[in-house]
């Protein structure tokens, strides 16, 4: 199991990664498809992200704000997603996906999570269960 400090790094990068998609997403849409959930969701990982930045910063840790190289890949993927089908509702069960791989990261640092930390941890991975089944909702009504 991952300690404490190497799970909330996950997670922020993960998160970072994930904002950097969406704002990719939000610039393919061109105000079309789904443009408003990508802003809901650029909002939520800038708001998570400062808030882990916080938490980690709180125990000493340096935060990099970069991201990964897998960041590149994703913005990649949605530019030829963009380009070939548009970004509408038929990229939501992707979407959903990433949501529920990025929940297994609080899962993870939940997990190894100090007293402390808990209530952030919670309070976001609840964020991102709203996020997902609203997703599945509009897959069921698109």
């Amino acid at each position: 199991m991952a300690d404490r400090i190497d799970a909330l790094k996950s997670l922020h990068t993960a998160l970072i990664d994930s904002r950097k998609g969406y704002e990719e997403a939000l610039e393919d849409a061109e105000g079309k498809g789904l443009t408003p959930l990508f802003r809901e969701m650029v909002a939520m990982r800038v708001e998570h992200a400062d808030q882990l930045a916080g938490l980690l910063t709180a125990a000493g840790e340096k935060v990099d704000g970069d991201g990964s190289f897998m960041a590149l890949v994703h913005r990649a993927v949605i530019s030829v997603r963009a380009a070939v089908t548009g970004l509408d509702e038929s990229i939501l069960p992707g979407l959903i996906d990433g949501e529920e791989r990025i929940r297994g990261y609080y899962d993870d640092a939940l997990k190894e999570a100090r007293p402390s930390e808990l209530d952030v941890l919670k309070a976001q991975r609840r964020a991102v269960d709203r996020k997902i089944e609203n997703m599945k909702q509009q897959t069921v009504a698109g």
